[in-house]
């Protein structure tokens, strides 16, 4: 079954998102991502930050990047959940690490932050109405 009808099979709350509604705030983080993910790592190599300023950032993407992945190509939702919680988790150490250096990329990462937290709770809430079916 294509990924979508089975995204669709699945039980939800009232008040989640179409999926095309996520996609676009997808499109809209990302490059926010990429500028202010990218800054930290580069200001990492540069020797501006220490490593451990750079390692929340660095597991929040690799997270992030298999989420889709465990979630649609596995179908499996309590990793899936697990895994957002580590993203969400993460958001707030980079966040944490990286104000002492540079306030902006934590205050760039609050859309982030807010998306992910609603995310989170989603996802959380789809995997305890779907659980054993």
């Amino acid at each position: 079954m294509p990924w979508i009808e089975w995204y669709n099979s699945l039980e939800k709350p009232s008040w989640t998102p179409a999926p095309a509604v996520i996609g676009l705030i997808w499109q809209i983080l990302y490059p926010v991502i990429l500028v202010s993910f990218g800054f930290v790592f580069v200001q990492a190599f540069r020797g501006k930050v220490g490593w451990l300023v750079a390692l929340p950032f660095a597991i929040n993407l690799v997270a992030n990047l298999i989420f889709t992945p465990i979630q649609f190509g596995w179908r499996n939702l309590p990793l899936a959940a697990v895994d957002i919680v580590v993203i969400w988790a993460t958001i707030i150490w980079s966040a944490a690490a990286v104000w002492p250096h540079y306030k902006w990329v934590t205050i760039a990462q609050l859309p982030y932050l807010t998306w992910v937290s609603i995310a989170t709770v989603l996802q959380l809430s789809i995997t305890y109405s779907n659980w054993g079916k």
